[in-house]
């Protein structure tokens, strides 16, 4: 799965790096100063990269935490992002990080006590709570779970953030792997967030996502541990018959996901900023979702016409 591995000079002695280094040691391995003299090169060909993707190693430089663009979040007062990793093993063809990066290697940032820190700051300049919800979501630039027997974050991570007064953290994954979650005592303010897609329509859009009855199984297992299911139904896809495909999908879902275990649902219609749209279009011409429209630029995105939004 892994090409290579990537490491700047100031992680080589981080015990993840060890660890990993260790794990993989029969791939090649090579030393770098910054991560971006490797993932921001400039020629790279991101389509032949995502076939067979390299491990970057590093540490970021500041940053952790960051305030999420307008219109993302599920209503809290307070909401910000992380990103402790660069990219994503599935390949969606609506996906705008192949519009952001000009590389398809994962950049995996080691120092997450650095990411938990900054969260704990940012809940505390709240109150920890008390002047409002605060909100963190990982998996903004790469699925949540999809790594984790790779990268270790939820376990990592879950326990941390429960120590965090006032701080829901929602893991947003596509993943069918429920990683360390089954094992560790599920927390009312941990949220496991699905993105799903209806039956039909992510098929030929979603290259390596794992089919729907394998996330529902995962999915139910966790609401029966007690861990609150995020849903997410974005992007939702335009069809002729996008109302009897999607009806499908909410009625596979709650048949799965017991209503009492769903802390929340999210909606939204398929968007790209312009230039990543373009992107998209260059490197997937004859994609069935670049040629199904009609699509409509407002607002600096790309998105289906205001009526079909609605609908």
């Amino acid at each position: 799965m892994i090409s290579a591995i990537y490491y700047e000079a100031a992680v080589a002695e981080h015990p993840r790096t060890v660890a990993l280094l260790e794990r993989f040691s029969r791939i090649p391995q090579i030393k770098v100063e910054r991560y971006g003299e490797v993932f921001n090169r400039r020629d790279q060909n991101f389509r032949l990269q995502k076939k067979r993707p390299g491990l970057i190693l590093a540490q970021k430089p500041d940053g952790q935490i960051q305030d999420v663009p307008a219109g993302y979040g599920i209503g809290a007062d307070y909401n910000y992002y992380f990103s402790h990793l660069l990219n994503c093993p599935y390949d969606c063809r609506y996906c705008f990080l192949q519009g952001m990066y000009a590389s398809a290697h994962y950049v995996l940032f080691v120092d997450f006590e650095a990411f938990f820190a900054a969260a704990a700051d940012a809940a505390a300049r709240h109150g920890g709570g008390e002047r409002g919800e605060i909100h963190f979501f990982s998996g903004y630039d790469g699925d949540s779970l999809a790594l984790e027997g790779l990268t270790g974050f939820a376990r990592s991570a879950v326990p941390a953030f429960a120590e965090i007064p006032g701080a829901v953290l929602e893991l947003r994954t596509k993943s069918a792997s429920p990683g360390p979650l089954l094992k560790l005592d599920a927390h009312d303010r941990l949220v496991v967030a699905y993105s799903l897609t209806a039956p039909g329509l992510g098929d030929d859009v979603e290259a390596g996502v794992p089919a729907l009855e394998r996330r529902l199984v995962t999915m139910a297992k966790l609401a029966a541990r007690g861990w609150p299911i995020g849903l997410r139904f974005d992007p939702l896809l335009w069809h002729p018959q996008a109302g009897e495909l999607y009806g499908e999908l909410f009625e596979r879902v709650f048949a799965a996901v017991p209503a009492d275990r769903v802390h929340s649902v999210s909606l939204g219609a398929f968007r790209l900023p312009t230039a990543f749209f373009k992107k998209l279009e260059k490197l997937h011409p004859d994609s069935r979702l670049v040629q199904a429209g009609p699509f409509q630029k407002h607002g600096g995105m790309v998105s289906y016409r205001l009526d079909l939004e609605r609908e």
